[in-house]
C-alpha cells in the first residue's frame, strides 16, 4: 500500500513537471504573435564621403570638404517561420507571412560604458523606410548617421582635430514591421562606427 502511494505521488509530480516544461516552451514559441520572424542577414554602411563604398564597419567623417554628409546604412533581410514543419515535410512562407518593414531606430553605445547622448555618443534617432520581405533576400537602404549629428556634440568637438582623436561606438539598429495580417515584428543588427575628422578624399591629407 505504501509503495502504491509513492507511485501515485511520483506520477503526479511527473505530470506537473511536464506541464511546466510545456508552459515554458509555449512562452518561447509565443514570443511575438507573428508565425514568421525577420532575420538581419547583413548590415553594412558607407561614409558620406564615399557613398558607394559599403563595408561591415564605418569610418564616419565628421566634416568633409567643409560640409557634413549623412552616412548611409544598408540592411539585407530574409524571413523564416517559427514552425519549420516535420522532417521531410518543411513549411514555406505564404503571402500572409511576408513582413513589411516601415521604420527603424538607431542607438549608439560605447564599450567603456560612457553612453550619455550628446556628451559621449550621438543622440539616438528614429527613421522611416518601407520594404516588404518575402521569400527571397531583400535590401533596405537607410540613414545610419544623420548630418545633424555632426553639428552637435560630441561629434562637432572632433572637427578640426585632423583625425588625432576619435570616438569608437557600436550602432544598434532595430527594424520594426508587421506581417500581412498585422502582427508586429522586430529585428536588430549592430555595426561598428568610428567617428573622427578623417582625411578628405580629394586631398588625402588631414581633416578640415
Amino acid at each position: 500500500m505504501f509503495s502504491l502511494h509513492l507511485r501515485q505521488i511520483a506520477g503526479v509530480l511527473t505530470v506537473v513537471a511536464l506541464g511546466l516544461g510545456v508552459s515554458s516552451c509555449s512562452d518561447t514559441v509565443r514570443e511575438g504573435r507573428s508565425p514568421a520572424y525577420l532575420i538581419v542577414e547583413q548590415l553594412e554602411a558607407a561614409s558620406g564621403a564615399d557613398q558607394e563604398d559599403f563595408s561591415h564597419e564605418l569610418s564616419s567623417d565628421v566634416a568633409t570638404n567643409g560640409t557634413r554628409f549623412e552616412d548611409l546604412g544598408r540592411a539585407t533581410f530574409s524571413l523564416a517561420l517559427k514552425n519549420i514543419g516535420s522532417p521531410g515535410q518543411s513549411t514555406a512562407p505564404t503571402v500572409n507571412n511576408f513582413i513589411t518593414v516601415t521604420r527603424y531606430h538607431v542607438e549608439f553605445r560605447r564599450t567603456d560604458g560612457r553612453n550619455t547622448p550628446g556628451v559621449d555618443v550621438p543622440f539616438a534617432f528614429d527613421g522611416a523606410g518601407t520594404i516588404t520581405v518575402g521569400d527571397s533576400a531583400t535590401t533596405l537602404g537607410f540613414v545610419l548617421v544623420r548630418a545633424q549629428s555632426k553639428f552637435e556634440p560630441p561629434l562637432s568637438n572632433l572637427v578640426g582635430l585632423g583625425g588625432s582623436l576619435l570616438i569608437s561606438t557600436i550602432a544598434d539598429v532595430t527594424f520594426f514591421g508587421k506581417d500581412q495580417t498585422g502582427n508586429d515584428v522586430t529585428a536588430t543588427g549592430s555595426i561598428s562606427v568610428n567617428f573622427a575628422d578623417w582625411g578628405d578624399p580629394s586631398s588625402g591629407g588631414g581633416g578640415d
